[in-house]
């Protein structure tokens, strides 16, 4: 796939219905060739749209209109370069809990939560959170959670979590305005419910911080949860995480948490981690796939606000 292929497809299958600025930001970036000549130059982790996008608009430059936007880049390519250097996509969108919800309440209870790629913590706060799938309320809580559920009905309550603790690169504080500015520029421009649910998120960690570690999703992976108290389930989750991987690393991980005790969430792209005989997506529109142990449950929007489920019922 070419540069502008990547930046198409984020606009027509990502963003389009979703971010009408960042459908028109990911297209024009496509037909300009000056651009896509400085986004080759980064490193091949680094071109992604959501990352270029997401640096722009910290920087205070212009994402609603593509002429100003492409200027911009233009005009401060070594800022947006040498910042882009530095940042990951480290979305930590809390509305993913709606996804995992259903699921972890079917486990058995209490949960000991470990996320990989944690940022800063805030989908580790499922039982903090209230949720609103169509017109059921599961929970009263801030910030409010509403995702669209097709092909299942969900539990009527929320788990029980004992220990919380998340694994992540370049973890992220919410206490730190530096770290929050960051968060608020990953999301995309029209999204003024996603930023209220990111200070109410944040407000929920900041009360009570979970346990956050710097390190490698390998290779200090079984150190963590060997920290998970006993008599609770362990639970290894992940959400649009393992693309950052290499494809050889991605592979030692799915193995090594396939045997670690416990349960394996994992919510990510089937190009990503792929599984046998899924059923056609609902629409055209991007999807990742729901699993738990790697056997695949639903369909899900990347933000959590739609799930199609297809597996066995929980």
């Amino acid at each position: 796939m070419t540069m502008a292929d990547t930046y198409v497809e984020f606009g027509v299958r990502e963003a389009r219905g979703v971010s009408a600025a960042y459908e028109r930001l990911a297209l024009a970036v496509a037909r300009d060739e000056k651009i896509l000549g400085l986004v080759a130059t980064l490193p091949e982790g680094k071109r992604q749209p959501n990352l270029l996008f997401g640096v722009v608009r910290l920087l205070g430059g212009p994402v609603e209109d593509p002429d100003a936007f492409l200027a911009y880049v233009r005009a401060n390519w070594p800022a947006i370069a040498a910042e882009t250097s530095v940042r990951i996509t480290q979305t930590n969108e809390a509305g993913r809990c709606a996804l995992l919800m259903p699921v972890l309440a079917a486990l058995p209870q209490p949960l000991a939560l470990l996320e990989v790629g944690a940022s800063a913590g805030l989908c580790l706060y499922p039982d903090r959170y209230g949720y609103r799938y169509g017109d059921r309320v599961v929970r009263h809580g801030e910030p409010l959670l509403e995702c669209s559920v097709q092909g299942l009905e969900v539990p009527p309550n929320v788990p029980e979590i004992a220990w919380r603790a998340g694994l992540d690169v370049n973890p992220l504080d919410v206490a730190s305005p530096a770290d929050v500015a960051w968060l608020d520029a990953l999301i995309w421009p029209e999204h003024a419910h996603r930023r209220a649910r990111l200070r109410a998120a944040a407000a929920v960690a900041a009360a009570d911080p979970p346990l956050l570690v710097r390190g490698d999703a390998v290779d200090d992976l079984p150190a963590l949860a060997a920290r998970a108290p006993a008599g609770a389930t362990l639970v290894v989750f992940h959400s649009s995480v393992l693309y950052h991987l290499p494809a050889a690393r991605r592979a030692e991980f799915v193995e090594l948490v396939r045997g670690l005790p416990g349960h394996w969430v994992s919510i990510e792209s089937p190009d990503v981690v792929p599984h046998a005989g899924l059923p056609e997506p609902p629409d055209p529109a991007h999807h990742n796939v729901l699993a738990l142990d790697g056997v695949p449950l639903a369909w899900t929007r990347g933000h959590g606000q739609a799930m199609t489920w297809f597996g066995p019922k929980l």
